[in-house]
């Protein structure tokens, strides 16, 4: 195929969105032309987006950042922020087990 003459045809269209452009491919592209580009298209637009997630944590970190800053060292926003990001393994965790631990290793009663 001629790719003037299929874009002759098309011409006055513009390809706006991803979407489009893969329907374009499909209908009056030749797969010889851009072998890679109609693989590349259907992986992006079948491919979840996962940034929500990343820009969770950075809200989360903003709030963190904003509210406690005056109250607290460096060291304990930066375990804070660490703990927002793994949320998942953070809700895993069994704080009470943790606690415990800690209160008997440092426990610091007077025997009398």
């Amino acid at each position: 195929l001629d790719c003037r003459l299929l874009l002759s045809r098309r011409i006055d269209q513009t390809v706006s969105r991803p979407e489009e452009l893969l329907k374009f491919i499909v209908e009056y592209g030749d797969d010889g032309v851009f072998p890679n580009l109609r693989v590349a298209l259907q992986m992006m637009l079948t491919i979840g987006v996962s940034i929500a997630g990343c820009e969770r944590s950075f809200s989360k970190l903003k709030l963190i950042l904003s509210y406690l800053r005056a109250t607290m060292g460096q060291d304990r926003l930066t375990d804070l922020a660490l703990l927002s990001v793994e949320r998942e393994e953070t809700e895993k965790t069994n704080f009470d087990v943790i606690i415990e631990q800690f209160a008997s290793s440092k426990a610091r009663k007077v025997q009398l």
